[in-house]
């Protein structure tokens, strides 16, 4: 395990390898608000973002095991792309989850490796979803025998998008791709672009059926009037902590794990606020308005053209990677 200390941003590079097990920790800056805490009873999977006692450091921690093997299931992804794929939707989901009330966040990762484009967004609320071009991309195992996510991803850029219905215009920023392993680049996106003080972890780790055996991550922001005291301890927490998926396979939740975040520092008396993510929407009746609000768009001398060659209009989501086909009368009630 290497070990390298910044201030006052501090860098601690955690790579826990073991098994199926594929995850990473990085570090960069994140800018922390106070939200009303709202607590929420999820059977599965959950965010969790709590506040530490002195109130210098708020913890966003994700279980998403089930949201990752229903992503895995719909775009049929080899386990290389599975573990791809299960980073970026956990980074996404904690960058994006309780933010403003609409806003949205989009992380696109276009690398030049067989993974293809790799995009992914997320909404305050927890729902969140990914596609990308190749689905299959399985590269050779790397020379440890550990998945190679950083040769699936290849280098390029990866894009955010931060975008609110009360804005005119969306936050855009945009970094070289560093690596590929996803933790790592988002990491120096928050460091890069957005100037924000935080350290992130993701894993996921993957059965020998190639099902998800575990998912999540944790993203730690720390306020700028942060004592030396508080990240010092915060520095020991994560020199001697496990990987995500290590800790999931304990049986801890996010709550177990946000007590092992903020050992010697103390949880806030405020109630923690939590989400039950999931993957999507997906449903069929969200879906069916979407791709009708699409097919307007083509107007109405294309959708006639396509209805007099093909007889209907056929439309699938490269989220969901569900199928719907418009008859001539729905395409025309809403052009």
């Amino acid at each position: 395990m290497a070990t390298k200390l910044l201030r006052p941003c501090f860098h601690l590079p955690l790579t826990r390898l073991q098994g199926a097990v594929h995850s990473r920790f990085h570090t960069s800056r994140f800018n922390l608000s106070r939200r009303r805490s709202h607590v929420t009873t999820c059977a599965a999977d959950e965010v969790l973002r709590s506040l530490s006692k002195n109130g210098e450091v708020a913890v966003l921690v994700a279980e998403g095991t089930q949201l990752v093997q229903e992503a895995c299931r719909r775009h049929g992804t080899a386990p290389t792309a599975s573990a791809a794929l299960g980073r970026a939707l956990m980074g996404t989901l904690l960058m994006g989850s309780f933010k403003e009330e609409g806003e949205r966040t989009q992380v696109t990762f276009k690398g030049n490796g067989s993974l293809g484009s790799m995009q992914v967004i997320a909404d305050t609320y927890g729902n969140v979803k990914g596609t990308m071009t190749n689905p299959s991309a399985d590269p050779p195992l790397r020379e440890d025998g550990k998945l190679n996510v950083g040769a699936a991803v290849g280098r390029g850029v990866l894009a955010v998008v931060r975008s609110h219905p009360k804005n005119e215009h969306p936050y855009q920023g945009m970094i070289p791709i560093a690596t590929g392993e996803v933790a790592e680049d988002l990491a120096r996106y928050l460091a890069d672009s957005e100037q924000t003080n935080s350290a992130l972890a993701l894993g996921v780790s993957i059965n020998r059926d190639t099902s998800i055996r575990s998912a999540g991550g944790f993203l730690i922001q720390v306020l700028p009037f942060a004592g030396e005291n508080t990240l010092r301890q915060l520095e020991s927490n994560l020199a001697s902590l496990p990987s995500v998926t290590e800790l999931l396979h304990q049986g801890l939740g996010p709550a177990d794990i946000t007590a092992r975040l903020l050992e010697g520092i103390g949880l806030s008396d405020v109630p923690s606020s939590s989400l039950c993510p999931r993957y999507g929407p997906c449903e069929i009746g969200d879906l069916q308005d979407r791709m009708k609000r699409a097919v307007a768009l083509l107007g109405p001398q294309e959708v006639n053209n396509i209805m007099q060659e093909e007889g209907k209009i056929e439309v699938t989501c490269e989220f969901c990677r569900e199928t719907y086909q418009f008859e001539q009368e729905e395409v025309l009630a809403v052009v």
